[in-house]
């Protein structure tokens, strides 16, 4: 089920207009990536915790259904994140790395919003990001 949260939509200057486009992560925005139904489950946490207001999340419809936590610029380094979540952007990466950004609206596919930024939250908050996985591992080792 995809959650979007927008109406009418925010859109920051990254967000295309149309289609999707290739972003630099670090520079517009910092990404968290969790991959399949551990990041859709996580994604719904976030979403559920914020009353609908979560900020910025990517999910791919097909492949590996990777969910892309978008942070603010330089948010990302601020923890340390469990064991198979990614980090891209920030200070102190050696890579480049580009995601994946769809519009708002029309065809995008494979990519999709599962939370749109809005302007109280143009961004996921990285704290509560954190908490919920936090949450999340301990779940799963109980």
């Amino acid at each position: 089920m995809t959650m979007t949260n927008a109406l009418p939509h925010y859109r920051p200057e990254w967000v295309p207009l149309a289609g999707h486009q290739l972003r630099l992560s670090g520079i517009h925005f910092d990404t968290i990536r969790v991959q399949g139904v551990r990041g859709e489950q996580i994604a719904s946490d976030l979403v559920e915790a914020t009353d609908g207001d979560a900020g910025p999340v990517v999910c791919e419809a097909v492949g590996f259904r990777w969910m892309y936590f978008l942070l603010a610029p330089g948010a990302a380094r601020a923890h340390t994140w469990p064991l198979g979540v990614q980090r891209f952007g920030g200070a102190g990466t050696r890579t480049v790395t580009y995601i994946g950004i769809p519009a708002l609206d029309g065809n995008t596919w494979p990519l999709q919003w599962y939370s749109e930024p809005t302007p109280t939250t143009p961004y996921v908050d990285p704290d509560r990001l954190h908490a919920t996985l936090g949450r999340s591992i301990a779940v799963q080792e109980s």
